[in-house]
């Protein structure tokens, strides 16, 4: 009885040593992941656009912080209150100033950003531009859409809508070249329709009332119009009040994937909205800005393209998940 007491103690006595010491790896461990984790996260990347807090942002921010939670690193969104170059370059400033270990632009302004962009990249920052680009700016890669195929697609999805005859017409902004590519793919595209046309290319001002006054005054010009092209996204729920106030026929294609656009679909006021892969754009950004940060001689493509969708009445639903 006595030998067995002994055994008994002896087990219980090696099991408490054993726990102890699992207990005390396993708070090392974690101690270590979360010191690990710390650390990674001191390391800060920031997202920089224009025109803060409008929708069209939201699927690219989800991926920059998608692939910030993957990649076990800290990131910040800042943008610019207005579509204001000048306003840009004060919060991209701003940010180089707290050296970041990377920035993600979306460039308001095709060339004026080029030196600011520079001011980071002399400093030692990677940095990389999505959605809108800066060819000249020096920055690693450009991830975003083709613009021209963009407008391409617009202008195909119109053809079919018209039955390749009739008067387009595209309302636009100056002064960012994704706009412009887009109204390049667009006219082209329509050019080549024997019995389509662009007959005016106006400046809506990324303002939905602006647009509406354009496109209502092009159809006092030209009663018989059939199609419109909004190249951003504010402009195209402009067209359509424009078009259903005056009960004209014609067909209204939109760009992005705000919700109000979205509802203008499923109502039946707009025909279509080209949709671009946003997410993409802040998830694939982040984790080239991360490769770049580890090894600054790190081969990344010069240019990625992101793809659009057209989306109608028959797939609008599955675009209201942001």
């Amino acid at each position: 009885m006595k030998k067995l007491l002994v055994i008994y103690t002896f087990l219980l006595l090696a099991f408490g040593a054993y726990f102890y010491h699992y207990q005390i790896n396993e708070r090392e461990r974690q101690q270590s992941e979360t010191a690990s984790f710390s650390t990674s996260l001191d390391e800060k990347y920031v997202m920089v656009t224009f025109q803060a807090g409008i929708d069209y942002w939201k699927p690219a921010i989800k991926g920059f912080e998608d692939a910030a939670e993957e990649l076990g690193v800290s990131v910040e969104y800042r943008g610019a209150p207005q579509v204001d170059v000048y306003e840009q370059i004060t919060v991209l400033e701003q940010v180089i100033a707290r050296k970041p270990a990377g920035i993600a632009v979306s460039a308001v302004d095709a060339q004026k950003l080029d030196s600011t962009i520079q001011q980071a990249i002399d400093a030692g920052i990677p940095v990389v531009l999505f959605d809108a680009d800066a060819p000249e700016s020096g920055a690693a890669s450009f991830l975003g859409t083709n613009n021209k195929e963009a407008g391409a697609s617009a202008a195909r999805q119109l053809a079919s809508l018209l039955n390749e005859t009739g008067k387009t017409a595209v309302i636009t902004a100056p002064g960012q070249l994704n706009l412009q590519e887009r109204t390049n793919g667009f006219v082209e595209t329509i050019e080549s329709y024997s019995d389509m046309e662009v007959v005016a290319v106006e400046n809506g001002e990324r303002d939905e009332r602006a647009a509406k006054q354009a496109v209502l005054q092009l159809l006092k010009e030209h009663p018989d119009m059939k199609g419109f092209f909004s190249t951003e996204a504010n402009g195209g729920a402009g067209i359509a009040e424009a078009v259903r106030s005056v009960q004209s026929d014609a067909r209204v294609i939109g760009f992005d994937t705000y919700k109000q656009t979205l509802d203008l679909i499923k109502k039946g006021e707009m025909d279509a909205t080209i949709a671009q892969g946003t997410w993409e754009m802040g998830y694939q950004s982040l984790q080239f800005l991360t490769k770049l940060k580890q090894n600054p001689s790190a081969r990344i493509p010069k240019h990625v393209n992101t793809g659009v969708t057209v989306v109608t009445k028959e797939n609008v639903e599955a675009y209201y998940a942001w």
